[in-house]
């Protein structure tokens, strides 16, 4: 949910929370106006490498929860060794990959 909007010339600081933890992890995001942005973020999706990446307790629990809320993943659920990943697409042109270690 957005918790911090603050106009910035003709862009927005806009930050983004969880809803369940609203006082808990805040996202900036940024525009993506810079000539070299966009360049960049496709050539990381067509290499499929995520923009950025989110520690999750549980990533299995993590992909069903928001699989179910029409979250589409480009790498499903991966384990190699203490370490679970999975990549999704963030709708923005980014891949966000989502990791826990056991």
């Amino acid at each position: 949910m957005k918790k911090t909007e603050i106009p910035v010339g003709e862009h927005r600081w806009l930050t983004v929370v969880s809803p369940e933890d609203p006082d808990g992890v805040e996202v900036l995001l940024e525009p993506d106006e810079h000539p070299a942005a966009r360049p960049y973020k496709e050539a990381l999706v067509v290499d499929g490498i995520p923009f950025t990446s989110f520690a999750v307790d549980d990533v299995p629990a993590t992909v069903a929860r928001l699989q179910a809320a029409g979250v589409r993943f480009t790498q499903e659920t991966l384990q190699t060794g203490p370490v679970t990943t999975a990549v999704l697409d963030d709708t923005c042109g980014n891949l966000i990959q989502l990791s826990s270690y056991r």
